[in-house]
């Protein structure tokens, strides 16, 4: 069987192997590399063709016999092929694949590089190929932000007027969550549509500050399986429709996004989780069962000893540590939509499924808040939120029931 695969600095969270499992049948192999490895990697040659990704895009040029004019007016390689002669060939297909995503944004904005200004975030290889491929789309003006270059992240504001936002850096990316290039978005007055080519998670903080602002933002999974699908058209030297784009990129939606319960306390969530993690194959990540283990003791003796205010700070940092995993089935503990930060920690990387039990059969004993203040109480202050925050509500109506309403609206 021929080998292929992927090279780059840290793989180990590559979705790359599960979409090129959908695009042809060979073997699809992950090489991390440190920067000193290259040479020898490269001298051994032992594959048919790669796919490159940080940090070695433009690292790999020099062991390329022959390069693409794409690849040549990128300045990066990210898909290598071995031809009959032995010689390697660099090309970048990253061009077509935010090509697509370009063309997506068009239509579900209107927005037209053509006609506005665009603003690039960063100055790496990325940003390189997404200059390259904006010229080709006709791109009116094109401003790139770098920390040290003339425009540069002080001075963002002269460059208000974007019509265009896109995010070429690594910044907000997995495992580094929850940061954004961007500390104040609303210097872009008249931003329509924001791009982040990060995957992982598929909401960054960039993108829910443009949320916030009403402005419509994408991550760059379709990207990703774009440029995949059109480096397999180069592995295989078979056309692949456009159309697979899509689907690859909701089915990998589908596996890796944390499936997440919210609700009242006693609903449900733990019970309902496990089965649902056992029926999917997914693992099982209880957020009161990470807070007890991480203080050291069990959660009505956190309230006791240390009071609530000390609890929702260790349950932040529970959902922080298992909300930016991926493909994970996560019961959450009914105050969670307490501090309002939780809500795009959940968000970022989960399907947000609201348990709804009747109030009359949740059980009080040994839940605090439960015994202090009435269950009545506590649902006419949470209720709301677990409606706003979710994405599906599911009716209660037993274990095994509720689990498979849920992989019928998750996982089919």
């Amino acid at each position: 069987m021929r080998q292929f695969g992927l090279l780059g600095g840290r793989l180990s969270h590559s979705f790359s192997p599960m979409i090129h499992a959908e695009l042809g049948d060979y073997k699809y192999n992950l090489y991390e590399k440190t920067p000193e490895e290259l040479d020898g990697f490269f001298k051994i040659c032992d594959f048919d063709g790669l796919n490159v990704t940080i940090p070695y895009k433009q690292a790999v040029i020099k062991y390329c016999g022959s390069l693409s004019e794409t690849a040549r007016a990128a300045g990066s390689v990210n898909t290598i092929t071995k031809l009959e002669n032995g010689v390697l060939h660099g090309d970048t297909t990253d061009c077509f694949g935010f090509d697509y995503l370009l063309k997506k944004t068009k239509i579900k904005t209107g927005v037209d590089p053509a006609i506005g200004k665009t603003v690039i975030l960063g100055s790496g290889g990325s940003s390189l190929t997404v200059q390259t491929a904006l010229k080709n789309a006709g791109a009116k003006e094109i401003i790139v932000i770098s920390r040290s270059g003339a425009d540069n992240y002080n001075n963002i504001a002269n460059h208000g007027d974007a019509v265009l936002l896109i995010n070429t850096t690594p910044v907000g990316m997995y495992p580094n969550n929850g940061v954004s290039p961007l500390e104040d978005f609303g210097v872009f007055k008249n931003c329509k549509a924001v791009i982040d080519l990060i995957y992982n998670p598929p909401r960054t903080k960039l993108l829910f500050q443009a949320e916030e602002r009403g402005i419509f933002g994408t991550d760059g999974l379709a990207m990703l399986v774009a440029q995949a699908k059109s480096s397999a058209e180069r592995f295989t030297r078979t056309a692949i429709p456009d159309e697979k784009i899509e689907s690859i990129a909701s089915k990998i939606a589908r596996l890796t996004k944390n499936i997440i319960l919210i609700g009242m306390p006693g609903c449900g969530k733990s019970s309902v989780g496990a089965a649902l993690a056992e029926k999917t194959g997914r693992r099982f990540a209880d957020a009161d069962e990470w807070v007890a283990n991480k203080a050291g003791k069990s959660i009505p003796d956190i309230f006791a000893a240390d009071g609530e205010d000390a609890f929702r700070k260790i349950e932040t940092g529970a959902l922080e540590e298992l909300c930016k995993q991926s493909g994970l089935v996560i019961a959450t503990g009914g105050g969670i939509v307490k501090p309002r930060e939780n809500k795009n920690i959940i968000r970022q990387n989960g399907i947000i499924i609201f348990l709804d039990r009747d109030i009359s059969e949740l059980p009080v004993s040994g839940r605090p808040l439960s015994e202090k203040s009435g269950v009545e109480k506590l649902a006419a202050e949470r209720i709301k939120f677990y409606s706003e925050w979710s994405d599906y509500k599911i009716k209660v109506r037993g274990v095994e029931q509720t689990a498979a309403d849920i992989y019928n609206i998750t996982c089919v």
